[in-house]
């Protein structure tokens, strides 16, 4: 990266991910995006961390209630990450435990996502950027009760100085190019995740590189052009 792209985009040697209160129970009160999006994008995060060695740092507000306890894949694809039990706080800022652990990361870009997102996205968004961290909080990767809280919470962090973004921009911005040699890992998680479809322009890709490999597999009749053209059904000679 140059000076002024060290300024401007994500750095991934300076981010630390944190991912808060993502539970099985306030997924329960998501209605701003499909669940199934939301845990997917959740999803991963986790591995593009571990594919990129970012810290991760993980917490959840009283898992032992209703809130439930947090979804199995973040762990399960970020085992590196280092969980931080609160104490009932909301604002896991309010959680000096959380701070530490943040400060230990000695990293100053936070990208956070967080369920729900006008309480436990927003909160600690505010107050990363009045601790001086540059935040970028990832919306699709977050979920509210409503999608007019969400777009109230979008206008609220933007005004405090954090940085509203998505989990593709996020993935792409620590990507950085396509010259590297996980580029096929980075594939595959635009394609689980965030686009089933490219998955599609995957295949067909591997397929006309397997056709110019190998050749044809459908061997097509040889006669010359113009001996005999296709002709619409019904209309034969």
């Amino acid at each position: 990266m140059s000076r002024i792209q060290d300024k401007v985009m994500l750095n991934p040697k300076d981010v630390t991910l944190l991912l808060i209160d993502h539970q099985s129970g306030l997924f329960n009160l998501v209605q701003d995006l499909p669940v199934a999006d939301l845990r997917r994008n959740v999803t991963a995060l986790a591995k593009v961390a571990t594919l990129l060695k970012i810290p991760v740092i993980t917490t959840a507000s009283v898992p032992d209630g209703p809130n439930g306890p947090l979804i199995p894949e973040i762990h399960k694809f970020a085992p590196h990450a280092k969980y931080v039990a609160r104490q009932g706080q909301i604002n896991a800022w309010d959680m000096p435990d959380f701070v530490q652990a943040i400060e230990e990361a000695k990293r100053k870009t936070l990208v956070i996502a967080a369920t729900l997102t006008s309480v436990c996205l927003a909160f600690p968004s505010i107050c990363a950027v009045a601790a001086g961290y540059k935040v970028y909080s990832v919306v699709d990767a977050s979920g509210n009760w409503s999608k007019m809280a969400t777009e109230l919470t979008i206008a609220r962090i933007a005004q405090a100085g954090a940085v509203p973004i998505d989990t593709l921009a996020v993935i792409s911005e620590l990507q950085q190019t396509w010259n590297r040699t996980d580029a096929q890992d980075f594939a595959n998680i635009y394609a689980d995740h965030m686009m089933p479809d490219y998955r599609l322009l995957m295949e067909s890709y591997e397929k006309a590189q397997s056709v110019a490999a190998q050749g044809r597999e459908t061997v097509m009749d040889a006669t010359p052009a113009g001996k005999r053209g296709m002709q619409p059904a019904g209309m034969s000679r």
